[in-house]
């Protein structure tokens, strides 16, 4: 069974126009700041201006992927692309990296020249100035994506402003580098350079590998998988989960679980569960697009029985023709054609005077019992049993041991 999230799809399209609008002013950003520095750092003769312009220009490009992915994931799943076309905003992740890697080898280059041959700068105060706008500038924008990308759940938007705030440290150390030219030091522009491109390096990598695994489906939030399969466990008739998958496309979360029904429950009693525990884990995972449950249907090892008694005497306790005025209920387990384990439970809703059978109801449902062995029981008692997929049957025996014995080939049937 497979339902689509149609409140996350309406609030979507609204949060994937955020970002793109988000990824148009980083666009228009580095396109000013790159234009600056290219300009200033030519007439100046910084190299560490100049290579902080190129990684700036790298960035237009990092930021116009972000813009398409965008863009793209906007677009309604089709017959083609039944799944959307989200993992298209992952896609311009991997080529954000792309850029970020190739941007701070071009950097390195330049950075190795600055250190063998250091050239005087011929306008230092206007460099330091430009330097001192573009650590402010880029800041400011890595905050903005960064509270954008926060807000609608955007990978590739998180990933252009860690992109944005390498952009800070690389123009604070081209700052740095070049007022300590300007002092005397020629040669640190260039060993300022190779600091900041390894870090744009290692920044690049970081991002590629989060975009490939994601493109391979591969599971990156284990939290959001123990989340799922607790709150389905949560789920009345619910006897198990297995197999809890998560994968993330873009903003958004896919998902599936196999659930474990009893054998005896009916179709349109599992559908209604399956149902129950695709509208809490909805409710609960709000990036949750798409859940895929499957019902499986499972027999139990062991089946666990439960009788009223009158008396509190181990197996020679007196069977109780009543259901809720009674003191004690004899509960055993059945396994493998076994009588495992029993007990003897006192009966917490004997001497309540008011819904006696459905608070006595309510206490074997906590016990796990599968199977009540009564001759009589009340509709509120019925109700509330049978919301729990607990059977009541007929004793078969005149006495507790011949009952025990009997609900052996009970367990078969």
């Amino acid at each position: 069974m497979v339902k689509k999230n149609s409140s996350n799809l309406k609030g979507g399209k609204e949060r994937l126009k955020k970002g793109e609008r988000a990824a148009k002013y980083a666009i228009l950003t580095n396109l000013f700041l790159s234009v600056i520095k290219g300009i200033f750092g030519l007439l100046s003769g910084s190299v560490a201006l100049i290579a902080d312009s190129i990684h700036s220009f790298s960035d237009i490009f990092a930021s116009l992927a972000v813009y398409i992915g965008l863009k793209l994931s906007q677009r309604k799943p089709d017959q083609r692309f039944p799944y959307g076309y989200y993992k298209a905003e992952t896609m311009s992740s991997l080529i954000i990296a792309v850029v970020i890697v190739i941007g701070g080898l071009e950097i390195i280059m330049e950075s190795f020249q600055g250190i063998i041959d250091p050239q005087p700068l011929k306008m230092p105060f206007i460099a330091i100035i430009v330097a001192a706008i573009a650590v402010i500038v880029s800041f400011l924008l890595s905050r903005y994506e960064k509270q954008i990308g926060d807000e609608i759940g955007s990978p590739a938007l998180l990933g252009d402003s860690k992109h944005s705030l390498i952009d800070v440290f690389s123009s604070a150390l081209v700052f740095a580098s070049i007022l300590a030219s300007y002092i005397g030091y020629l040669s640190l522009q260039g060993v300022a350079g190779v600091v900041v491109s390894l870090l744009i390096i290692w920044m690049g990598l970081k991002i590629g590998k989060n975009a490939i695994l994601v493109l391979l489906d591969a599971t990156l939030d284990p939290e959001t998988v123990g989340k799922i399969k607790e709150l389905a466990l949560s789920v009345n008739g619910v006897e198990g989960v297995h197999e809890v998958k998560v994968r993330s496309s873009g903003p958004y979360i896919f998902a599936e679980l196999h659930l474990e029904t009893k054998k005896e429950m009916s179709v349109e009693k599992a559908h209604e569960i399956s149902t129950e525990v695709e509208k809490m884990v909805k409710k609960e995972v709000k990036k949750l697009e798409t859940l895929m449950v499957h019902v499986e249907p499972v027999k139990k090892d062991k089946i666990r029985f439960a009788i009223a008694v009158e008396n509190n005497n181990g197996l020679k306790s007196i069977p109780s023709k009543h259901f809720g005025k009674i003191p004690y209920f004899f509960i055993w387990d059945v396994s493998k054609g076994e009588i495992e384990t029993y007990q003897i439970k006192n009966n917490p809703a004997y001497e309540i005077e008011k819904k006696r059978g459905i608070k006595t109801a309510e206490f074997l449902a906590r016990e796990n019992v599968d199977i009540i062995l009564t001759k009589e029981m009340g509709e509120g008692p019925k109700y509330v049993l049978s919301e729990s997929f607990i059977r009541f049957l007929p004793p078969k025996g005149d006495n507790l041991e011949e009952i025990m014995k009997n609900s052996i080939d009970l367990k078969v049937q």
